[in-house]
């Protein structure tokens, strides 16, 4: 029988890390370049830490698979039917940017699918959380709603983008749906302005990792949203040796063919 998680539990685990993350973020701080050329911080690696530990203390029978340690072959990973996976610092240029957009984000992923996620925005002390079985919330200031994606496209229609990566693809894209406003955002927060009805849609046209959605992606889900690949296809987790996902479309009214602006 699988263990009940309590989500609050999570929600504190995330808050730990944003407090660590924030305190690196208020002074000087070195920038490092991983194998993949993107950046790393010390604010990453001390998420990462407090995350890892806290969730082997809760769930020590729950593997965990963190950006922070991707190592972990697939012939490992293929037996895991249930575990954590977490960015500890999602947004790391935004960081050092020190623009704000940058998020922690802890998932429970299950039979492939997210099915509990917390994304956290340290800057704001904004917290984005749900669950399947429970649905979506976020916590402002101490307060705490219900979210729900927004089941009916706007007209223009509200165009999650990110600041970091805008390509030809995505203006393709653009360009077919027709009248739009863009809303610009860094990180997994363009997933949490769908959930909470701020934006129609975001498309996902360029390199991402598995780490970078699975939160938000139980967020959006259990707000009624949907997060899907290209072709229409659920975007599912731990399938494959790459962590890389498919170019995805995360959207609140599902009575649109959102995939047949990809031809």
């Amino acid at each position: 029988m699988k263990q009940a998680i309590d989500i609050n539990e999570i929600n504190n685990i995330a808050k730990q890390a944003g407090a660590a993350i924030l305190e690196i973020y208020q002074q000087d701080f070195d920038v490092y370049t991983k194998e993949d050329s993107s950046p790393l911080t010390e604010a990453d690696l001390a998420a990462h830490n407090i995350i890892v530990d806290a969730l082997q203390k809760l769930t020590p029978e729950i593997p965990v698979l963190s950006e922070e340690s991707t190592k972990i072959p697939f012939e490992t990973r293929s037996s895991w039917s249930r575990y954590w996976l977490i960015d500890p610092l999602d947004g790391t240029k935004e960081f050092v940017n020190k623009n704000g957009e940058f998020t922690v984000n802890i998932a429970l992923i299950d039979d492939h699918k997210p099915v509990m996620g917390v994304v956290y925005v340290p800057v704001k002390d904004t917290n984005y959380f749900g669950t399947v079985s429970e649905g979506a919330f976020v916590e402002r200031d101490g307060e705490i709603s219900g979210i729900t994606a927004s089941s009916k496209a706007q007209t223009p229609l509200r165009v999650a983008g990110s600041r970091s990566h805008a390509g030809e693809s995505l203006k393709r894209f653009l360009a077919e749906v027709g009248a739009h406003e863009m809303l610009s955002m860094g990180s997994s927060l363009k997933l949490c302005l769908v959930a909470e009805g701020k934006a129609d849609i975001y498309p996902r046209i360029g390199p991402t990792s598995e780490w970078d959605t699975g939160a938000a992606q139980a967020v959006v889900e259990a707000a009624g949203g949907m997060v899907t690949e290209t072709n229409g296809e659920p975007l599912r987790y731990n399938c494959k040796d790459s962590l890389l996902n498919p170019y995805f479309l995360v959207f609140g009214d599902s009575s649109r063919e959102w995939h047949k602006y990809f031809s």
